[in-house]
């Protein structure tokens, strides 16, 4: 989380998006047995959370398809979708019926998370070719493109340098219209532009074009670091800045009456300084009360006001949601 320099042009118009309510999330990954699964989707609901979201890699974790399906069927409210779903595992025609099929079956309830892919790992075992950043987010952009063509449901053509979509009429059509809202998320000037003008929801990232969580992105977790990210986004997003949400996927969550001694402790073990643990939105650390004030601060600062904690966070963090979800 090193601090860096911000100048007054890359700061560019923090400030002028009004946000919105407080919502949010839990990103979860796995479970032993449907029960546990089902366990976990109702306890996200009856905390007050709007979502479960699920990360897509080939690690230990579920599917996150058929997965967030159960978790829709178990709950009655609780919103699902990926954080993120990587554009090159699946063809994006194929992820696009697969996804308005979900939001048939939940009466409406799923985002849609999608991202270029980053991890190195999952290329590497997979023997998905693991292509330059900039090939990666030419092939993600025209993915884009492709679903939100097929859940149009209207006949859909399309020809690119790597899609091809021939008079196709996407079936079934998505409940939510002109399709489910999209999450994009972004560390990179060039994916955060994109998310700006296509997405519903724009959630700010680490930078992670090293292919892994290392130096470089640590880094770029600072308060400074985000400054300039969101000052992109603001920039490329023009008026329709007022129609995104801004998330934040929070990495750290500590419920502590002891908020300096935690932060000191992870700036020890992360190399870092003390301020700029506490700076960083991907960190929450202190009393709900303090972590409620933070939240409220950063939603002033950033416009964050789509929160996402973790799967062991469903229960410590649920005071925070408590006191501030709908504000």
């Amino acid at each position: 989380m090193g601090a860096g320099t911000a100048t007054l042009a890359a700061m560019g118009d923090v400030h002028n998006a009004t946000p919105g309510p407080f919502r949010f999330g839990v990103q979860a990954s796995t479970a032993t047995s449907r029960a546990e699964w089902v366990d976990l989707a109702r306890r996200v609901e009856a905390n007050g959370y709007s979502t479960l979201t699920m990360p897509d890699h080939f690690s230990d974790q579920l599917a996150p398809v058929p997965a967030l399906m159960v978790a829709a069927d178990a709950t009655h409210s609780l919103r699902v979708g990926a954080l993120v779903c990587d554009n090159d595992y699946k063809h994006p025609l194929v992820l696009a019926k697969e996804l308005a099929t979900m939001d048939v079956l939940s009466d409406g309830r799923v985002e849609i998370g999608i991202g270029a892919g980053w991890q190195r790992t999952d290329y590497d075992e997979s023997g998905i070719r693991y292509d330059p950043p900039g090939v990666r987010v030419d092939r993600f952009a025209e993915g884009l493109a492709v679903m939100k063509g097929v859940l149009s449901g209207e006949p859909f053509s399309f020809s690119g340098d790597h899609y091809t979509i021939a008079g196709h009429t996407g079936r079934p059509r998505p409940v939510q219209q002109p399709h489910p809202p999209f999450l994009i998320g972004g560390g990179g000037k060039r994916v955060l532009g994109i998310a700006a003008r296509e997405a519903d929801i724009v959630g700010i990232n680490p930078t992670l074009t090293e292919g892994e969580i290392g130096p470089a992105a640590l880094a770029s977790t600072s308060a400074v670091a985000v400054d300039e990210k969101v000052a992109v986004v603001r920039q490329a997003a023009g008026e329709r800045i007022h129609a995104i949400e801004l998330s934040i996927r929070a990495f750290i969550v500590t419920i502590t009456d002891h908020q300096d001694q935690q932060a000191e402790a992870i700036a020890k073990m992360m190399g870092t300084t003390t301020d700029d643990v506490l700076g960083s939105p991907f960190a929450l650390l202190g009393t709900p009360a303090q972590i409620a004030d933070d939240l409220c601060r950063r939603r002033e600062r950033w416009g964050f006001s789509y929160i996402l904690v973790g799967q062991a966070d469903v229960e410590p963090f649920a005071p925070v949601v408590a006191d501030l979800v709908g504000k």
